[in-house]
């Protein structure tokens, strides 16, 4: 039967601050014991609407050491109406719901006209600042817009999600306080410049994530991404900044709790 995040200790050896539990193909129990095993002690899964925020609820509700957001994704803001603002506003009031999001812009798709996205930002941003949450913001080609509202909102508990800036973005973002986030996609040859950003910025603003069931590390590529793999962003993230791996494990899970308090 489906108890209410069963409580005991959870050794947080890493923490996996964003995936899609409800998008992958797995059995969401054996995937968090995998991921366990593997030394995840926490895993946020986070919502894209209402009803997959609703998803990440009964998920967190119903495994050990997994957390719930609740927020409408860039692609659909288009879609945020009074119905859907009121369902997102309820499941915000549940404590198993740590964080107000995704939300955020990425005008490189461009899925949701500009105007809505952004409208949809501000929106995320007031309920953020009314719950006492933080913001999980995603950008994409984004970032003058982005950081231009958030200061506007006057937004604090800032989580960027999956981190896709520069070294100068991340060291403004630092400036701020807000909380950058590496995903597996930090190992990809390509992406040099978000190892340069990563090594940038004081150790106590990084956090990482797997963003599952996307962006497998480069070890894996081809495959459905799993919150256990957040180890590889953390190897990844040590050897850039010339840090031990089991410090910035360390370092990554205290930041985790910070910048999301209702981890526990």
């Amino acid at each position: 039967m489906v108890g209410k995040n069963p409580q005991g200790p959870v050794h947080p050896d890493a923490v996996d601050t964003h995936c899609h539990l409800f998008l992958m193909q797995g059995e969401p129990g054996e995937l968090v014991e995998a991921a366990r095993r593997a030394g995840v002690g926490a895993i946020v899964c986070v919502g894209i609407d209402p009803e997959s925020s609703r998803r990440c609820v009964e998920l967190a509700e119903s495994f050990r050491g997994v957390f719930a957001t609740a927020g409408m994704h860039p692609h659909t803001s288009s879609a945020l109406d009074p119905k859907a603002g009121s369902a997102l506003e309820e499941l915000l009031a549940n404590p198993m719901v740590v964080a107000v999001g995704e939300t955020g812009l990425d005008f490189y798709r461009m899925l949701s006209p500009r105007a809505d996205q952004e409208r949809a930002l501000r929106v995320h941003a007031g309920w953020a600042r009314e719950a006492g949450k933080p913001l999980v913001v995603h950008v994409r080609e984004a970032w003058e817009a982005t950081l231009r509202i958030l200061a506007e909102e006057r937004a604090e508990r800032v989580v960027l999600h999956c981190f896709s800036g520069d070294e100068v973005v991340a060291r403004e973002c630092a400036a701020r306080d807000y909380f950058l986030s590496f995903a597996c996609n930090v190992t990809y040859p390509k992406n040099e410049h978000l190892r340069r950003a990563a090594a940038a910025v004081p150790i106590d603003r990084l956090l990482v994530e797997t963003d599952s069931p996307f962006l497998a590390p480069q070890a894996l590529r081809g495959r459905d991404n799993e919150p256990g793999n957040v180890a590889a962003a953390v190897e990844e993230l040590a050897r850039v900044r010339g840090e031990d791996p089991g410090a910035v494990r360390a370092a990554t899970a205290a930041n985790a709790r910070m910048a999301f308090p209702g981890l526990r």
